[in-house]
């Protein structure tokens, strides 16, 4: 995987047109995509390390881990977006992130390829999410970053990453398995 071949900062760095300042996003890899959160949101990033798998998951829930005595599930972004699943390698990581549903906080891990940069995107330079069909749902991206000539999928993880669907989502899989 090649890094980000454009500058590190995309837009006015210290103020975009409307008098806004720009927003950090933490990118990372999927595959051949870089993909972007909103950096307020993220933790930490560790080290792919042993995770428990859990019985009765969809795909996409890898497992938890033991983060500082917590139980933190991991949620495969690549199987969440309704890709194969990813494989573990040397730069795989697991962004710690705070996902914020009805007023209750609660931390996940998002296994991704590996971590790319912090980068700053001004607001006059994220495109809404086009409307036809693609790799990922709609409503799970907040915009298209313009950074030089690439575009970063910038995630609403508070969306794409919803504690209450993705439950419904196990129930409907254990509930498949005892049909």
């Amino acid at each position: 995987m090649s890094k980000l071949s454009t500058p590190a900062v995309a837009g006015n760095t210290t103020a975009d047109a409307a008098g806004h300042a720009p927003a950090q996003f933490l990118t990372f890899w999927l595959g051949e995509e870089v993909f972007g959160m909103d950096i307020r949101s993220v933790r930490e990033i560790i080290q792919c390390g042993p995770m428990t798998a859990l019985p009765l998951m969809p795909g996409f829930v890898r497992g938890v881990i033991n983060l500082r005595g917590a139980v933190v599930p991991v949620i495969d972004l690549n199987a969440r977006f309704g890709r194969a699943p990813a494989a573990i390698g040397k730069k795989s990581c697991i962004v710690i992130f705070d996902t914020v549903k009805s007023g209750e906080r609660t931390e996940l891990g998002l296994l991704v390829d590996s971590v790319s940069e912090v980068i700053k995107i001004a607001a006059d330079q994220i495109e809404p999410a086009p409307d036809f069909g693609g790799a990922v749902r709609r409503d799970f991206i907040r915009g298209m970053g313009k950074v030089g000539p690439r575009f970063i999928i910038l995630i609403e993880p508070d969306r794409a990453l919803d504690v209450h669907e993705m439950a419904g989502l196990c129930e409907s899989a254990q509930s498949a398995l005892e049909a």
